[in-house]
């Protein structure tokens, strides 16, 4: 992926037509605070526009769109419109794999041979292989801009000559490489099996029973008029608008493209677990390790981590002109989507991070307390000042005359913070682990404390942000 930075743009916001009850699922200070995030991270990264959904409690709960869709014609972006939402792609592949295996149609540890006898290894590589990037097919998109021959059309077939034909870049199982590759091979399967193209059993399997009405499949031809232009940039350059690939190179791994509100959707549908059964989100959701018993941090079609001590599972995407962020919260019944329009950039990613420590900061009873007293003690410490009682005796014996005086010599000419958040918050050691992010114009400290279940304040520590 390419990063890239952008002197400020006009921020135009667009409040999405939802219904009022939707929105109050989010405090005012909450929208407040993901409205001044979006604001900040699009005039840091230059990204044109960007369209968000927030899931809270299984439900959508705040729809927004910021900036311009279009700059050549000045139209605002509304969350109305569909932006390309590249890899995201793939966990719908996958699904649709997993509806064929509980059909009987297939089987996730089915070899390619079944399906397509003529690949490299077909008799070695499974299924399940290749939704989880450990099948060694070499990557047919791994360059961050759109190459000559990708400005043609293609089929599923010439992309399968031209790289799942070739020897492996590992043998099975042994490795993970994303590969673009890999869901190509599995669309042609999912095709074979179900007698009709992957996005016509998609819109009939999970589309329409979701009623994702925004869907269109892109591989067919670019977004039309009235939704989001693509745009990329060279170096720190103007942003210009980005070439459309040729048709048929997005098959089943990065075709659709979609409104920020209908990807919420597919989200509430993982939550709730609607559209598969149990055993096939396990499989999805599931860490896929290699032979040698290494973990992948990635499933079928996702990645899967640990988030501030919350399971999430998510996906970025990226086609020419396009950024995606998908990250689910399974077990907390929450999501967030972020579409923006521009390539290679980290703006989606960025603020996909920035709200969900927004929205799970607020949705602790006691975060914005524990946020205000570490505020309170920052501010004492920079002054060389703390209030022993709200201390343990080992803290207390921590805050030494010389270590007050180095606190106020080192912190006291930052000011005051321009930002003092809360980022995480975990357990250690039977204390509450929560950290922090003071921001100042010129350096960003990191903050992090230790509570006891009494509440007394075990640890305060601060130091600068790597």
């Amino acid at each position: 992926m390419r990063f890239v930075a952008k002197s400020l743009l006009v921020l135009l916001l667009i409040t999405v037509p939802t219904s009022l009850l939707a929105q109050e699922a989010l405090s005012a200070d909450t929208r407040a605070a993901i409205d001044k995030a979006a604001a900040e991270i699009l005039a840091k990264t230059g990204a044109p526009s960007a369209s968000i959904a927030v899931v809270k409690d299984g439900k959508i709960a705040y729809e927004h769109a910021y900036g311009t869709a279009n700059l050549e014609a000045k139209t605002p972006a509304t969350p109305q419109m569909r932006y390309s939402i590249g890899s995201i792609s793939k966990q719908f592949t996958a699904a649709a794999v997993l509806l064929l295996a509980e059909e009987g149609k297939l089987s996730l540890d089915d070899k390619v041979v079944r399906w397509l006898p003529e690949l490299t290894r077909a008799k070695d590589i499974s299924i399940r292989q290749l939704l989880s990037m450990t099948s060694g097919y070499q990557d047919f998109w791994p360059q961050d801009y759109v190459m000559p021959m990708m400005l043609k059309s293609a089929t599923a077939q010439d992309i399968l000559n031209g790289w799942a034909r070739k020897p492996l870049d590992f043998e099975p199982g042994t490795k993970w490489q994303y590969s673009n590759t890999n869901y190509v091979v599995a669309g042609v399967i999912v095709e074979r099996a179900a007698g009709m193209p992957l996005i016509d059993f998609l819109q009939k399997r999970i589309f329409t029973p979701l009623q994702m009405t925004s869907v269109t499949d892109t591989d067919a031809g670019a977004l039309g008029p009235g939704e989001p232009m693509r745009y990329m940039r060279y170096a720190l350059g103007p942003l210009r608008t980005a070439p459309k690939e040729g048709k048929g190179w997005m098959f089943a791994a990065g075709e659709l493209a979609m409104t920020a509100h209908d990807l919420a959707t597919w989200d509430i549908s993982l939550i709730d677990q609607s559209i598969l059964q149990p055993p096939s989100y396990r499989a999805l959701e599931t860490e896929v390790q290699l032979n040698n018993g290494v973990g992948t941090r990635y499933g079928l079609g996702v990645s899967v981590a640990m988030t501030d001590g919350r399971r999430s599972i998510s996906h970025g995407g990226e086609v020419s002109g396009f950024t995606a962020n998908n990250t689910v919260y399974p077990d907390n019944r929450a999501a967030v989507v972020v579409l923006t329009n521009l390539d290679a950039t980290s703006t989606s990613s960025q603020l996909a991070t920035r709200i969900g420590s927004l929205l799970f900061t607020t949705a602790d009873p006691a975060a914005q307390a524990a946020l205000d007293q570490a505020r309170n003690i920052f501010d004492g410490l920079q002054l060389g000042k703390v209030d022993r009682s709200l201390f343990t005796p080992n803290a207390n014996a921590y805050f030494s005359e010389q270590a007050l005086k180095d606190f106020a010599s080192s912190l006291a000419p930052l000011g005051k913070p321009q930002e003092f958040v809360q980022q995480s918050q975990s357990l250690r050691g039977g204390m509450t682990l929560r950290n922090f992010r003071a921001k100042f114009p010129q350096k960003t400290l990191r903050v992090w404390t230790f509570t006891m279940p009494d509440g007394k304040i075990e640890q305060y520590m601060v130091a600068a942000a790597e």
